[in-house]
């Protein structure tokens, strides 16, 4: 597999309620199949998120929008595009970042986090100068750093949201 050129194809999930605003890289080749944000069937995102306010697994597109309204969430990606092989952060070049003004001018974002060290340290090179706000780093949810952390490890790094919504 090569490196191809990955454009971001859908909007931020987000609206003026938002409190919350989670950062990925880029959708991998599976997220981009389906539209929507997490999508990959072993990625443990959206049970992460379920478990955390003790509800089911969101399972379609409109099911999980209306669950990141409900708790007030925004997703998002830090990248508009760049060229990376297959859903390998590693492999990463050419990175353009997206602009985060649209979701912070409105929403009241209480804080941000980025969902493994790639976003992390995509979102401070160049995103952090831009919005003068530093990003929590979670870890990935992708089934390649299931390898590195238990799922009880991620939901209770993921913990730390709770602490920036209402209650």
């Amino acid at each position: 597999m090569k490196n191809e050129l990955v454009t971001h194809i859908f909007p931020p999930a987000f609206d003026k309620d938002s409190r919350v605003l989670i950062l990925g890289t880029i959708p991998s080749p599976k997220s981009r199949e389906v539209g929507y944000y997490y999508s990959h069937p072993q990625n443990k995102f959206w049970r992460v998120m379920a478990d955390l306010f003790n509800e089911t697994v969101p399972q379609s597109v409109a099911d999980k929008e209306d669950f990141l309204k409900r708790h007030r969430i925004a997703l998002w990606d830090v990248l508009k595009s760049c060229m990376i092989k297959g859903a390998d952060d590693g492999s990463i070049r050419e990175a353009e970042p997206n602009d985060m003004d649209e979701i912070l001018a409105n929403a009241d974002i209480r804080a941000i986090f980025t969902t493994g060290t790639k976003a992390a340290q995509l979102y401070k090179r160049y995103c952090l100068p831009k919005t003068g706000r530093e990003a929590i780093a979670l870890p990935s949810t992708s089934p390649a750093n299931c390898r590195f952390y238990t799922y009880e490890e991620i939901k209770e790094a993921y913990r730390v949201i709770l602490d920036y919504l209402p209650k």
